[in-house]
C-alpha cells in the first residue's frame, strides 16, 4: 500500500458513482461456470514467488481452467486500483491483496461476491479460520472476503541501541507505559538513537493501524474501533493509549517529522511496530529482539491482543467463471498452500490450527513462534459502512491532538467518536 491520502477521496467518489450493491454479486449461473480466470497478486516479491508457484501447481492439475496471474497494476494505492477496476467492470476473478478496510466499499460498489453463495462457502471460511472469521463478516452476516494471512504487529527493538543506552538488551523494560517511557528516555538521553520509536506521523487513514490501534487492542482487551455500530475508543482505554503516545511526542521521544526511509533499519529509532515480515527484512542487519505492545499496567503476553494487519482474498463479481474462481480460492488456502505461504513469506495464514499444523516449521524457525502465538489474539479493522472515512476522521483528530499537541486529547477522541458512530450508521 502506497501512502497517499488522495485514495480516500477517490474511493469515496467511487462509492457514489459506482453501482451500489451488497447482494451476492453476479448471477447464480456464473457461480457454477468454469474456465480460465485471471487473478491479481501483491507486488511483494516473496508473495509473487508463492503466487506463481501456486498457479503452476493448479494449472498442472486443471489444464481446462487455467489461471493467469499478474501483479496488481500500479496506482496510488491497491485499493484505488481495485475500486477503479470494479467501476470499469474489468476486475479480475480473485485479488490476493484485499484490504479488510476496503471490503465495505467494494461491497457497496457491487464488486464482490458473497462466498456464502457457493455451496459450503461459509463453512469453509469458518472451519479454516475458526472464531476469528467472525471479524470478517459483513453487517449482512455474509463473507465477502476470506481471511487469508496476517502480520500481527509487535515491538521490534534494537539490542545494540538498548545496550548503548544502558538498558538490558535481552529484556528491556517495555511492558507498562511507565517502563516504556523510562526506557525511551534513556535511549534518547544517551544519544544511542535520535528517537525511541518513530511511527509515521503523517495523516493517511491507515497510519493509526501502526501506532494507536495495536495498543488500543491490547489495552481494551480486544475491542475493535467500532462495535455494534458505535465507536469504542472514547473510553478510558482509548484515552490512556492516546495520552501515552502524546507523551512520547511531547517529550521528544518520538519525532513529529516523517522520516525519509526506514528509521529502524537506519538505526535512527530504537524500536518499531512491525509484523513477522520484519524477521526476513531486518535479518542479520539489525541485532533485534521482539516484545508485545505495552499496556498501562502490564499484562502477561498470553493476554495481549494486537492489530492483525491482515490481507485477504476477494472474489469479484466481474468474474465470468466464478465456479473455477471459488475452487482456486480453496486450493490457494489449503493446508498445503498455506504451508508454502508460511515457508516462502513468513506471514501467518489465518488458520485456527496454525501452530499445531505447522509445528515442524516453527521448530525450525523459532524466531517466528512469538508472532504465531500473537496471531491467535488479533483485532481486525471493523467491517462497517464508510470504514475508510471513519479511519480518516479518527486520524485527523489524533494527528492534531496527539502528535502535534493542538487541543485536548479527550475532546479530540470525543469528536472523532461522534463522527465515527455517525458514519458507521450510514449505508
Amino acid at each position: 500500500m502506497k501512502k497517499n491520502v488522495l485514495a480516500v477521496t477517490l474511493m469515496l467518489t467511487l462509492g457514489v458513482t459506482a453501482a451500489c450493491g451488497g447482494d451476492s454479486g453476479g448471477s447464480p449461473d456464473a457461480q457454477t461456470t468454469t474456465g480460465p480466470i485471471k487473478i491479481w497478486l501483491s507486488n511483494n516479491p516473496e508473495e509473487i514467488a508463492w503466487g506463481e508457484a501456486m498457479v503452476k501447481a493448479w494449472n498442472a492439475e486443471n489444464p481446462n481452467e487455467e489461471v493467469t496471474a499478474q501483479e496488481i497494476p500500479a496506482g496510488q494505492t491497491s485499493e484505488e486500483v481495485i475500486g477503479a477496476a470494479i467501476t470499469a467492470g474489468n476486475a479480475p476473478c480473485l485479488v490476493f491483496n484485499t484490504s479488510p478496510a476496503a471490503v465495505p466499499q467494494f461491497q457497496k460498489q457491487g464488486g464482490l461476491v458473497a462466498l456464502d453463495s457457493f455451496e459450503g462457502g461459509a463453512d469453509y471460511v469458518e472451519s479454516r479460520s475458526g472464531d476469528s472469521a467472525q471479524q470478517y463478516q459483513s453487517p449482512d452476516g455474509q463473507y465477502y472476503q476470506i481471511p487469508w494471512k496476517s502480520n500481527p504487529v509487535m515491538i521490534f527493538y534494537n539490542k545494540d541501541i538498548m545496550k548503548e543506552a544502558g538498558v538490558d538488551p535481552e529484556n528491556p523494560p517495555l511492558a507498562t507505559y511507565d517502563e516504556f517511557l523510562a526506557t525511551s528516555q534513556k535511549v534518547v538521553d544517551s544519544g544511542a538513537a535520535e528517537a525511541a520509536i518513530w511511527p509515521a506521523p503523517t495523516s493517511e487513514f491507515f497510519q493509526s493501524w501502526f501506532d494507536f490501534y495495536p495498543l488500543f487492542a491490547a489495552e481494551s482487551g480486544g475491542q475493535q474501533l467500532v462495535e455494534d455500530g458505535k465507536a469504542t475508543f472514547d473510553s478510558e482505554a482509548g484515552e490512556s493509549v492516546a495520552n501515552f503516545w502524546a507523551t512520547l511526542y511531547a517529550e521528544g521521544l518520538s519525532q513529529k517529522e516523517a522520516y525519509n526511509g526506514d528509521s529502524f533499519a537506519d538505526k535512527k529509532a530504537a524500536m518499531s511496530v512491525v509484523g513477522p515480515w520484519a524477521v526476513a527484512v531486518y535479518g542479520d542487519a539489525v541485532n533485534w529482539g521482539v516484545a508485545p505492545v505495552p499496556t498501562s499496567s502490564g499484562m502477561s503476553p498470553e493476554e495481549i491482543y494486537t492489530f492483525s494487519d491482515a490481507k485477504n482474498i476477494g472474489l469479484f463479481s466481474a468474474c465470468e467463471n466464478q465456479g473455477t474462481a471459488f475452487e482456486v480460492l480453496k486450493f490457494a488456502t489449503s493446508e498445503e498452500q498455506d504451508g508454502e505461504l508460511l515457508e516462502m513469506t513468513g506471514q501467518m495464514p489465518l488458520r485456527a490450527d496454525l501452530q499445531s499444523t505447522y509445528a515442524d516449521y516453527f521448530d525450525k524457525n523459532p524466531e517466528y513462534e512469538t508472532f504465531a502465538d500473537q496471531g491467535s489474539r488479533t483485532v481486525e479493522v471493523p467491517n462497517v459502512p464508510n470504514s475508510i472515512a471513519i479511519w480518516q476522521a479518527f486520524r485527523d483528530e489524533y494527528s492534531a491532538s496527539v502528535i502535534f499537541g493542538k487541543g485536548s486529547v479527550s475532546e479530540a477522541l470525543a469528536a472523532a467518536a461522534a463522527e465515527a458512530t455517525e458514519l458507521a450508521g450510514q449505508s
